[in-house]
């Protein structure tokens, strides 16, 4: 069963990373995903990830403060605008461009709900 885990990890890492560049791909789950599965499959694979200088801080953030880092927020929210604008520029379906939208809409307002770190006291 451990293979099985593991692979399921390592088929998470490319599609986490592509979504650092693809609008409608969401890297933080898929790097959640990848942990999960790494911890059940590979110690060593689940502290590689958790180590990694790029990969390890949503995960961390997200496991301890359920936060989304403030860069993370704006490059999701950056590149959801320039995704919306290339569909109207190349124009794209009306029917389409709705969807996007309110695709783009839940994300957003999913995102930017979280808070962007540790809570400080008193808040």
């Amino acid at each position: 069963m451990k293979p099985v885990w593991i692979a399921a990890g390592l088929l998470c890492i490319p599609v986490a990373v592509a979504g650092i560049v693809l609008p409608l791909l969401p890297t933080t789950p898929f790097l959640l995903l990848a942990a999960f599965c790494f911890d059940r499959g590979s110690p060593r694979l689940h502290s590689w990830l958790l180590d990694h200088r790029l990969l390890g801080g949503p995960i961390r953030s997200w496991r301890e403060h359920r936060a989304i880092p403030r860069p993370a927020k704006i490059s999701a929210g950056s590149l959801m605008l320039i995704a919306l604008a290339s569909s109207l520029l190349i124009g794209v379906a009306t029917w389409i461009l709705a969807i996007q939208l309110l695709i783009f809409a839940a994300v957003s307002a999913f995102i930017f709900t979280r808070p962007s770190g540790p809570r400080r006291s008193g808040d």
